[in-house]
C-alpha cells in the first residue's frame, strides 16, 4: 500500500513523523535548545485525531507553554511533606508518642485532601488561621489543627531543608486552647432544682434524663416521645438518636403540662430558645451563691455520664445514650470511680 502524502500543514515548530502503526502521518511540536554547549530537544505527540482546528489548538497550546507535558510538578507541596514525615521513622512519625499519633494522622490526612497537591511557600497566616478558625466550635479539633500545620512547617524547614518563611501557625494553637471540662453538678445543686424557673427545671431533667446537649432537649417535641422512647436531634452530630427514658424523666414528663408541640413549648408551635432558658438559669445559679458559679447547663450531661458509670453501665452503653465520645465518657467515669472508692474508703473508717 503506497503511504499517504505529508499533510501540507507548515507550523515553524511543527515535525510530522510516519507511524507505520498507524500508518498515517503523526505531528509533534518540536522544541529545540543548547544547554551547556550541547543541543537538546523536546517533543510532544499533538494527538489532533485529523481535525486541523484540533491541531492548531493543541499547537498553540505547546506554543504558549500550557501543555501538560510542560507542565513541571509541583515542588514543596504539602502532600509530599505529610509522606515524608510519615516514612521519617526518626524525625517524623517517629518523634510522637503512641497516643497522640492518631489525631496527628487524621488531621493530616485532613490537609492532605484538600491541600495536599499545594506549594506550602504560598501559605499565608491569614489561611492559616481562617482553616483554623472555622473549627472553633471543637477546640480540640483547631487546636491540633493549628498544631499539625506548625510541625509540618518545622518539619520541612529543618529536616527537609525546603525554602520556607516563617511558620504561618506559630503561636495559633494557644488561642484554641480546649476550655476547662465543665464539672458535673453536686448532689445539693440537682435537689435545688424544685425552687428553679419551671423552663430551667424542665430543660434540665431533660438534659440529664437523656444525656443530650442543653441545644438539643431544649428542642424536644412531645411527638418524639412515645412513652418510653425519646428521639433526640444531636446538632453537631448531624444525626437523629433512639434514647431509652429512665423511670425518673417518665414520671417528670408526666407532671409537665402540654403548652405546646414542643416539651419547653413558648407558643404552640415555637419552644423556648437556648438563650431566654440560659438566661433564666444564669439568675436562678446567682441566687444560689458562688458556689454553684462553676457549673453550667453542659455539667448536667456530664452528670448524666457519671451516675450511669456508677449504676454500672459500660462505655458503650454510655456512649448509646450521651452520643458522646469514648475519650469524653472515660474522662468522666474516672469522677465516678474516684467517688465510689472514696465511698467505700470512708466507711471503713471507724
Amino acid at each position: 500500500m503506497k503511504r499517504p502524502p505529508k499533510p501540507r500543514i507548515v507550523k515553524p515548530r511543527l515535525l510530522w513523523r510516519w507511524s507505520a502503526s498507524a500508518w498515517a502521518w503523526v505531528p509533534y511540536h518540536r522544541t529545540v535548545w543548547r544547554e551547556d554547549g550541547k543541543q537538546k530537544a523536546r517533543e510532544i505527540k499533538l494527538d489532533w485525531q485529523g481535525d486541523p482546528q484540533e491541531l492548531d489548538r493543541l499547537y498553540w497550546k505547546c506554543q504558549s507553554g500550557a501543555h501538560e507535558r510542560q507542565q513541571k510538578p509541583d515542588r514543596y507541596t504539602w502532600g509530599e511533606c505529610i509522606a515524608a514525615w510519615k516514612a521519617d521513622r526518626v524525625a517524623g512519625m517517629g518523634k510522637l508518642k503512641d497516643s497522640t499519633k492518631p489525631s496527628y494522622l487524621r488531621t493530616m490526612d485532613t490537609i492532605a485532601e484538600k491541600n495536599g497537591g499545594k506549594d506550602m511557600r504560598r501559605t499565608t497566616r491569614q489561611a492559616v488561621r481562617a482553616a483554623v478558625g472555622k473549627l472553633q466550635d471543637t477546640p480540640r479539633k483547631a487546636q491540633r489543627m493549628a498544631q499539625t500545620i506548625s510541625l509540618l512547617w518545622n518539619y520541612a524547614a529543618q529536616e527537609l531543608d525546603w525554602p520556607l518563611g516563617p511558620n504561618p501557625a506559630a503561636k495559633l494553637s494557644g488561642k484554641y486552647a480546649p476550655a476547662r471540662p465543665f464539672q458535673p453538678w453536686p448532689a445539693w445543686m440537682v435537689a435545688k432544682l424544685d425552687e428553679a424557673p419551671p423552663a430551667v427545671q424542665i430543660a434540665a431533667r431533660l438534659i440529664l434524663g437523656t444525656g443530650q446537649r442543653p441545644g438539643a432537649a431544649i428542642a424536644m417535641q412531645w411527638a418524639d416521645f412515645d412513652g418510653e422512647w425519646m428521639t433526640v436531634e444531636d446538632e453537631k452530630g448531624d444525626q437523629r438518636l433512639e434514647v431509652y427514658a429512665p423511670e425518673s424523666l417518665r414520671a417528670y414528663l408526666g407532671t409537665v403540662g402540654r403548652k405546646g408541640a414542643h416539651v419547653l413549648a413558648k407558643s404552640l408551635r415555637q419552644p423556648y430558645s437556648y438563650a431566654a432558658v440560659e438566661g433564666q438559669f444564669r439568675t436562678w445559679r446567682k441566687h444560689l451563691g458562688d458556689t454553684a458559679k462553676p457549673f453550667s447547663l453542659h455539667g448536667l450531661r456530664k452528670l448524666a455520664i457519671v451516675e450511669l458509670a456508677e449504676a454500672g453501665a459500660s462505655d458503650a452503653e454510655i456512649q448509646a445514650v450521651t452520643g458522646q465520645s469514648a475519650q469524653t465518657v472515660a474522662y468522666y467515669r474516672k469522677e465516678a470511680s474516684r467517688r465510689r472508692l472514696s465511698k467505700a474508703a470512708q466507711k471503713r473508717r471507724r
